[in-house]
């Protein structure tokens, strides 16, 4: 039988929903300033986890991998882009793919301040220790956002790696490295499941 910490898959949950959220509102907000309302126009452009959860994605695979700890796979509704209305189509695209691996380290560093400099009381006996659950919810936010970040550079299609690297290599090399944007979930897969 599994032994389930409720209160740590609870925090834990919260906390990807929280990151991937704000990370898919910065592919949004950026995406809109630079041109695109697209994602605005979808109501994309919000922290609110609903419009940007996908219920396999966000919600059933995560919470699996939390309760049996089997290998985190998760995402979020990928936000929608059309590149052609950016001013600056491959900049800008790679500004938009790069906004949110950008965002989960802002929230990794954010959470580490915080961390560092919160109080954390022992815990004693009758005495309420309410610093204790926050400190395990800023370490899981630092700990999750810095995984994102760093997953989702990855330089494989569709991961925002391999759009930032697409719109960085020159037009003829970016046209042979999308060739594998069909294969990219395999070759993220084999990654995942071999460590």
């Amino acid at each position: 039988m599994l032994d389930i910490n409720v209160a740590q898959v609870f925090i834990s949950f919260i906390v990807l929903l929280f990151s991937l959220t704000v990370h898919e509102m910065a592919h949004a907000w950026t995406a809109d300033r630079l041109g695109d309302p697209t994602a605005r126009l979808l109501g994309r452009v919000s922290l609110n986890p609903l419009v940007h959860a996908d219920p396999v994605g966000t919600v059933l695979f995560p919470l699996i991998a939390m309760i049996t700890g089997a290998p985190l796979i998760g995402w979020a509704k990928p936000v929608p882009v059309n590149v052609r209305q950016l001013r600056h189509h491959r900049r800008d695209y790679v500004l938009v793919a790069a906004a949110g691996p950008a965002s989960n380290l802002v929230m990794a560093v954010t959470a580490g301040c915080l961390l560092a400099v919160l109080p954390i009381s022992p815990q004693t006996l009758d005495a309420a220790n309410v610093s204790a659950p926050l400190a395990t919810f800023l370490s899981q936010a630092m700990r999750l956002n810095v995984l994102l970040a760093v997953f989702n550079m990855i330089p494989i299609p569709p991961l925002d790696g391999g759009n930032v690297l697409a719109g960085l290599l020159p037009n003829n090399l970016a046209g042979i490295f999308n060739q594998i944007r069909p294969y990219g979930f395999i070759l993220l897969y084999a990654l995942i499941l071999t460590g």
